[in-house]
């Protein structure tokens, strides 16, 4: 079979996405391949349906043990035999699974690199032909990016200590051109083809709220999700904790999933959010990583990330399936002071050198103040997030918090100046204050700080009590993302002056703004992802076949959307399929599941069609 017979036959799909086709060319030619491809875009199809045409075995290096088994069911599901070795597993299980392979049973294995350290695991690897090596999460080998983990440095040891090298296919959704050209040298990748299709997700819709009670704002984004599956991001166990506590006593379906639970517990609370039993899961960013569930509606960050590779790779597990999705990161200024602390005590880098974890620190800060300029940001979201992973953008996309926003362009030299120069007087005086004290300063307020630190003697002490709180802000915001201003997070996110500041202070640059005229929360509440594609589909038809969908998936014990996506529900809505040719015309719908699962679902639209007469 050729490629594209193999993605129809086992996959269900009837023709590839974008860049998927070449990278599979280029391994199946002979040549060593490095795929930057977004979460969602079906990175790992591009090693998986060459690995059913090489003549050998595939090892696919996978960071997470939950990663790792998540593949290998939606693969047994599709017909390909596939296991995983890692140490949650019993000793019978780690022998059956060692026996397919030696086999020859087994056309894709599953490690975790650890695993290329041990002596048996070589020892295995030098008796059986590898035909491919695939590396998942590639990025984890570069200490330029987010998650660097020494033990993917091994790699390289492993592949020369083959008999033959296999080919080598890396993969990952978030790298920069510095994490790309780490990734290439440190895997020893010979003149390999090199793909980014692009990071814009564009049924992805991007928010960034600033709300006085993080609660509050939670609760009215669940009310405008309301029915859907959801993660909610939070930065520490403890938050997590608080956040699933406060969901519960409203009322809500919620799990939660943390490093502090017991290994029993997680596996089960991750096994209910997969399987459809509960639609929300609070959790850290323990969670997630290579979890395929495709009908994740929406994700909110509680709290700020610390890098843009990591809210891009978290908040990119909504939307899968290609519908409207919303991705909301709730910012507070705390964010930044816990994201610090946790930078700098890290623990996760004792593998390293003082002389790395210094590097891989000054690093992380980098990333953080770009984070923090995202959160600040008044201009498109999106053309932030895709100018920062090298691409080029419009600087309006239309579906983001800052493009909804309904604005108005003013001149806004003066206030500009007005700011600047209340940052400067406190310089003066050898002080700095955060946003929201220079705003009481700017305002007028009497408050406590500012009457033990004399405030109310500066010259810009009330010269803006005119202006309303939220829109003085927002200016402030502005000129953060745009530079004139930054936050200095060594000393608990005071405001300074950049050097960017000075021609607008003397007058010799003006300042333009545009400021909101409507509230963005009124704007969401009346669209409703009006802006998203509409789909024809009989919703109560759609709600049957996810009860046949989630009964054939507890028969079968793996997550509900590992028989069918909900993409492919919903084609069957609006198709209808009335025979088992019909079916297997239907997206995601391959021989193996139409054998399977073909006569529950053509049965439940016979049904409904009848009761429709």
């Amino acid at each position: 079979m050729n490629p594209r017979q193999i993605l129809k036959e086992y996959f269900g799909y009837d023709a590839f996405r974008d860049g998927q086709e070449q990278l599979i060319e280029h391994i199946l030619q002979g040549g060593d391949v490095l795929g930057i491809m977004p979460t969602g875009a079906g990175k790992s199809v591009c090693y998986q349906v060459p690995a059913l045409m090489l003549p050998g075995l595939t090892v696919v290096i996978s960071p997470l043990i939950s990663l790792m088994e998540d593949q290998v069911a939606t693969l047994r599901e599709s017909g390909i035999p596939a296991v995983c070795l890692h140490s949650n597993l019993d000793a019978q299980q780690y022998a059956d699974a060692l026996r397919a392979v030696r086999s020859g049973q087994v056309r894709l294995l599953y490690a975790a690199p650890e695993r290329l350290e041990t002596e048996w695991f070589l020892s295995l690897a030098q008796t059986i032909p590898i035909a491919m090596l695939a590396v998942d999460e590639a990025h984890c080998l570069s200490q330029w990016g987010q998650d660097f983990r020494p033990s993917y440095l091994h790699i390289l040891d492993f592949l020369q200590a083959l008999p033959e090298r296999p080919v080598v296919a890396a993969f990952t959704a978030t790298a920069t051109e510095t994490v790309r050209i780490d990734i290439k040298r440190l895997l020893g990748l010979r003149n390999p083809y090199e793909l980014v299709t692009g990071f814009d997700r564009r049924n992805l819709r991007w928010i960034v709220e600033k709300p006085k009670k993080k609660d509050d704002a939670l609760l009215h984004i669940l009310a405008r999700n309301r029915d859907k599956s959801g993660i909610i991001y939070c930065i520490s166990r403890r938050k997590t904790e608080e956040v699933c506590d406060m969901l519960q006593q409203k009322g809500y379906a919620v799990t939660r999933y943390h490093a502090g639970l017991s290994p029993e517990e997680r596996s089960a609370n991750q096994e209910a959010f997969l399987r459809d039993e509960i639609p929300l899961i609070v959790a850290t960013n323990a969670f997630g990583m290579g979890i395929d569930k495709s009908n994740v509606s929406f994700v909110v960050h509680y709290n700020m990330p610390k890098s843009m590779e990591a809210y891009y790779q978290e908040a990119g597990r909504a939307g899968r399936d290609g519908m409207p999705a919303e991705c909301t990161l709730l910012f507070g200024a705390n964010d930044v002071r816990i994201n610090e602390m946790l930078i700098d005590s890290s623990q996760d880098n004792d593998a390293m050198t003082p002389e790395q974890r210094e590097w891989v620190r000054r690093k992380d800060h980098e990333r953080l103040q770009a984070m923090i300029r995202y959160c600040n940001l008044t201009d498109c979201l999106r053309h932030y997030i895709l100018r920062y992973f090298g691409e080029t953008a419009v600087t309006y996309c239309g579906n983001c918090g800052s493009c909804l926003t309904e604005t108005e362009t003013i001149d806004a030299t003066i206030p500009a100046q007005k700011i600047l120069s209340c940052v400067y007087r406190l310089k003066q005086r050898e002080r700095s204050c955060g946003a929201k004290a220079i705003c009481e300063i700017l305002t007028g307020k009497a408050t406590k700080q500012i009457r033990e630190q004399g405030y109310e003697t500066l010259s810009t002490y009330g010269i803006m009590q005119d202006t309303a709180e939220q829109q003085l802000r927002h200016m402030v915001d502005i000129l953060l993302s745009r530079g004139y201003l930054l936050q200095q997070i060594d000393r608990m996110n005071t405001l300074a002056l950049t050097a960017a500041a000075l021609p607008v202070l003397r007058g010799q640059e003006t300042v333009e703004m545009a400021l909101p005229k409507r509230d963005l929360q009124q704007t969401l509440r009346e669209q409703r992802l009006q802006a998203m594609p509409d789909y024809d589909m009989d919703e109560q038809l759609f709600q049957r076949l996810r009860k046949v969908r989630q009964k054939l998936a507890a028969q079968e014990y793996v997550p509900a959307y590992i028989v069918f996506s909900d993409a492919t529900l919903r084609e069957l809505c609006i198709k209808r399929p009335t025979d088992a040719d019909a079916m297997l015309a239907i997206s995601g719908v391959g021989k193996h599941k139409l054998e399977k699962y073909g006569k529950a679902f053509l049965d439940a639209l016979h049904e409904y069609a009848a009761e429709s007469v």
